[in-house]
């Protein structure tokens, strides 16, 4: 749409890579025209002629070289109808061309202008010398393959036409609403100059997507500092440091920030904090550079925090916390997190200061690339920007928030959200900084024995491959794995192709060969051992904090639609569960010292529970009770025949049936996920429902509630906006349906867990146990437990989990215990 109203051309054709349109169209003009191809890709050199010109952008937008014949010839040492011969000898790791190993730009460069040709050296061979003459022996016909590979086609079925490449300068009328609805503020200012903000605050278009029930383009120019009588005061001495403490201090709330230099906790030290109680007036307290006077200044400030009589306002104020208590304050009282409730709104949208001012208040917030620069390695921290505007930053965001918290409180009440709020998500914020201060600790040993044991096996694996494929090829090369699967050895009739016309050779692909062809489970194999080796294994030990020895996650409360918590750095959510080499990637995760243990609690089939609890399926909810295995009990009901008489077949089918109902699962999905015909999967979804017709009936009325309110809503009032699901658009409609059936279980699952860790986090607290808890993956909790404490540690930890919220379902809790998590586990 954008390329349309800017009118610059695009071309595609099905089965054909840009590249290859690009080299024929380069090709194809007339010799009267100049061609320049804007790209970084030095592959695009050999389409380089008299009138074709590689316009290469240079790193990190540093300007630009324009390459021609001798531009070519002085950067590679061949012609550019030899850049494929080049490329083929020296190879190219970003395109997986593996080349002739040990042989670089100038061997391939000279050689080249002896030889002229990749062939002609190999013909050759016999006139080389010593270790050269052997790589070319050796890997000569892998260096022609290379040149295959490397060269970009010119004979694409595609004209040159003149008109389409005409440029008659963007429609404005079309393009500012467009620009204004994604928020291209700096992109609609270089097209049109600053007077974009006034083209889009008159346009009355449609958005993006021609909604008619959009909202039309603000009819006022977005405000900036600039835009108001501000005052934003430096606060530095002991005495003004006490006024302002009087200050706040008679106040029922104040909004306070926390400027550092580093996004990580564990490391940063504070530069300053902001505080606001009016519109437009704020107070910036320096912390200089001096950690002790850096405390003092705290010291002061800590009765202020600690006031459980003083409401504080916030933007994601887990961070502050954990800041605050870097410096021995605990924050205490009625607390509001700007960005937290607004999750609670709208959970599929942003939730950063810049949106929310944007959105209720019209208002663009000083960019912080102003004071310490554009991202990257050069990229200041607050400590290095001048104190005047530090002051107006810092000042901004105490000033900003405060107003949004007005306005977003407002429609927290409207939507009925306060108590999810201020019960579940603003309590478990203290628990996750809790659990992120703590950290866990990894065993380097561990993660370097299995480094080298998965390096090994990675090894074999890929040796192996060669050897059922009967030569060597670049087996991270999707392109030369499809070659080998289906052209050579041809393992299937019909081989699945992607968009660009290559072969698929996903996980999804050699899943399905694996159990008949070894080199498709080799490939699988070479590609776990590469990725737990790259992943976890290698990447775990850099992320460990020299403070403490331990690593820090960040677990984010705003991301995930459902609820579910998700974290980063590292993602614990991710650490492999299926494959027995991934899962002893949990030996590394160990108790600090012989005085603890790791805990583990996991819930069993949390889901499956609150789904049989909500549609009050009573052959579910007896089986539950009664303990019986939901699998077997499942399949015992489908396939017709007696709970003993169910085979690990029969169960295997019913578990993916029982768990796929939740997230919607079609025929041809559980087909898929069974590897049986999709007549069979449908019949068995078809008995699945007739055996719990309460299931199917509650699925029907979720979609049908959906359809009235447009959003589903978990066991404590969450939403999931469903804005689709009234669509035309059968598969926009689908989606949202499926939703309205998943959000209210998945949600609430997520409701439950929350509102433990709530409780067990406060009964630890007031209990003052030496244990803690270091982890939330999925459905299950992990803590670092006192040898004395254990005991008292699993009783208490499973009652609060079960009965976290009362169901007539039983919540099943399993309980480990080890010296790592995986033994717990």
């Amino acid at each position: 749409k954008m390329l349309e109203t800017l009118s610059i051309a695009s071309l595609e054709l099905d089965r054909y890579e840009a590249d290859d349109i690009i080299g024929t169209i380069s090709q194809g003009v007339p010799d009267d025209c100049h061609v320049y191809m804007v790209t970084p890709d030095k592959d695009y050199a050999q389409l380089v002629k008299e009138n074709v010109f590689l316009f290469r952008p240079a790193y990190r937008g540093g300007g630009f070289d324009v390459l021609g014949i001798p531009e070519v010839i002085e950067k590679f040492g061949v012609q550019p109808n030899q850049i494929t011969d080049f490329l083929g000898l020296k190879g190219d790791s970003v395109d997986n061309i593996p080349g002739v190993p040990g042989v670089g730009d100038k061997t391939a460069s000279k050689l080249l202008k002896e030889y002229g040709s990749v062939e002609n050296i190999v013909a050759n061979v016999d006139q080389l010398k010593g270790s050269l003459q052997k790589k070319i022996q050796e890997f000569g016909q892998q260096g022609i393959m290379s040149k295959e590979l490397a060269t970009i086609k010119i004979d694409v079925p595609i004209e040159f036409d003149e008109e389409t490449f005409s440029y008659s300068g963007p429609n404005e009328d079309v393009l500012v609403p467009i620009f204004d609805d994604l928020e291209f503020r700096t992109l609609s200012k270089r097209v049109f100059g600053e007077t974009a903000a006034k083209k889009a605050a008159d346009s009355s278009q449609l958005g993006l997507f021609g909604n008619e029930s959009a909202e039309p383009t603000r009819a006022s120019q977005k405000k900036n500092i600039e835009s108001f009588d501000i005052n934003y005061q430096l606060v530095e001495t002991d005495d003004q440091i006490s006024d302002l403490v009087k200050k706040l201090s008679s106040q029922d709330q104040f909004c306070f920030d926390t400027e550092t230099t580093s996004l990580e906790t564990v490391e940063a030290e504070l530069v300053g904090i902001a505080f606001s109680t009016t519109p437009y007036e704020a107070y910036f307290v320096h912390c200089p550079e001096d950690q002790d006077r850096t405390q003092a200044i705290v010291d002061q400030l800590k009765p202020l925090f600690e006031n459980e009589g003083i409401k504080k306002i916030g933007q994601n104020l887990k961070y502050d916390i954990q800041i605050l208590r870097n410096y021995g304050v605990t924050l205490k009282g009625e607390i509001f997190d700007t960005m937290l409730a607004h999750y609670l709104i709208e959970t599929e949208a942003a939730h950063n200061m810049d949106v929310l001012a944007d959105r209720y208040l019209n208002y663009v917030p000083i960019s912080i690339e102003t004071l310490i620069g554009p991202k990257g390695k050069k990229q200041k921290t607050m400590r290095d920007a001048p104190i005047d505007k530090l002051v107006e930053y810092a000042g901004e965001d105490a000033d900003i928030t405060l107003q949004l918290h007005s306005k977003i409180e407002a429609e927290i009440n409207q939507n009925n959200l306060g108590k999810l709020l201020k019960e579940v998500e603003q309590p478990l914020s203290f628990v996750l900084a809790d659990m992120e201060y703590s950290g866990v600790s990894i065993s380097l040993d561990t993660l370097s024995n299995m480094s080298g044991e998965l390096g090994d096996l990675s090894q074999k694996a890929e040796q192996r491959v060669y050897e059922l494929a009967g030569e060597s090829f670049n087996i991270g090369s999707p392109k030369q794995l499809g070659t080998i699967l289906f052209d050579k050895l041809k393992l299937v009739d019909k081989p699945k192709k992607t968009k660009t016309g290559q072969y698929a050779t996903g996980e999804d692909v050699l899943s399905k060969l694996a159990d008949e062809h070894d080199i498709a489970s080799k490939i699988l194999e070479f590609r776990e051992y590469q990725k737990l080796k790259s992943t976890y294994v290698d990447a775990l030990p850099k992320l460990v904090s020299e403070k403490d020895n331990r690593v820090h996650t960040d677990y984010r409360q705003t991301v995930a639609a459902t609820g579910r918590l998700s974290s980063n750095n590292p993602n614990l959510q991710n650490i492999p569960i299926r494959t027995e080499k991934g899962r002893e990637i949990r030996k590394a995760f160990i108790a600090a010292s012989d005085d603890f243990q790791i805990l583990s609690a996991d819930y069993s089939q949390i889901e499956l529970r609150i789904m049989a609890a909500f549609s009050k399926d009573e052959s579910m909810i007896s089986a539950f009770k009664e303990g019986r295995d939901i699998h077997a009990n499942t399949a015992s009901k489908v396939f017709k025949v007696a709970l003993e008489d169910v085979d690990p077949n029969m169960r295997r089918k019913a578990k993916e049936v029982n768990f796929g109902i939740i997230y919607g699962i079609s025929a041809f999905g559980l087909s898929q996920n069974l590897n049986i015909p999709r007549g069979e999967a449908s019949e068995i979804i078809e008995a699945y429902f007739r055996e719990f017709p309460s299931v199917k009936a509650y699925m029907e009325q979720c979609v049908e509630d959906a359809k009235k309110k447009e959003y589903a809503e978990t066991i404590l009032g969450r939403r999931r906006y469903l804005r689709n699901i009234n669509s035309r658009n059968f598969t926009t409609r689908g989606f949202d349906e499926r939703n309205a059936v998943n959000a209210p279980i998945q949600g609430s699952a997520a409701d439950m867990i929350k509102i433990a860790m709530i409780n067990i986090h406060n009964w630890m607290k007031k209990e003052n146990l030496k244990s803690r808890m270091i982890m939330q993956v999925h459905d299950e909790l992990v803590f670092e437990a006192h040898n004395s404490e254990v005991s008292e540690l699993q009783s208490n930890v499973e009652q609060f989990m079960k009965n976290a919220i009362p169901m007539e379902v039983p919540m099943e809790v399993g309980m480990g215990v080890g010296e790592n998590w995986l033994e717990a586990h």
